[in-house]
C-alpha cells in the first residue's frame, strides 16, 4: 500500500484534530454551522482531509433516515465526525458527499 503522507492545509484558519492537531478542514469550507452531533455543535463541511472512513450504515438522525460513515483521524485513530454517503428525503440530498465535523472534537491549529 506504501505510506501516506498527511495534507497541510494553507489558509487563515484551519481546523484540527482536537487531540492531535493533524489539519481536517478551511474554515472557508463550511457549508453550514447549523448542525448538531453527540458532542454539541456541529459543522457541515464541502471537503475534509487526512481522514479514514468507516464502513457505511444506516442511521436515523433527526432529520431522517441517511446512510453515513463515521471519519476518522488518519493520524490518532480519533472519531471527529462522519460523512453523508446517502440521503432518502429529497429535502436532505444537499447532504450527499459532505463532512461533519464536531466542534468538541476540533481546534484551531496556527
Amino acid at each position: 500500500m506504501g505510506l501516506s503522507y498527511n495534507v497541510y492545509l494553507n489558509s487563515s484558519r484551519i481546523y484540527g484534530c482536537k487531540s492531535c492537531k493533524t489539519h481536517m478542514a478551511n474554515h472557508d469550507d463550511i457549508i453550514s454551522r447549523n448542525f448538531r452531533g453527540q458532542h454539541g455543535k456541529a459543522y457541515l463541511f464541502n471537503a475534509v482531509v487526512n481522514i479514514t472512513q468507516a464502513e457505511a450504515v444506516e442511521r436515523v438522525m433527526t432529520t431522517g433516515k441517511h446512510v453515513v460513515r463515521d471519519i476518522i483521524c488518519r493520524q490518532c485513530k480519533e472519531t471527529v465526525g462522519w460523512k453523508y454517503d446517502k440521503a432518502y428525503e429529497s429535502t436532505e440530498k444537499y447532504k450527499e458527499g459532505k463532512y461533519i465535523l464536531e466542534q468538541e472534537l476540533l481546534c484551531y491549529v496556527e
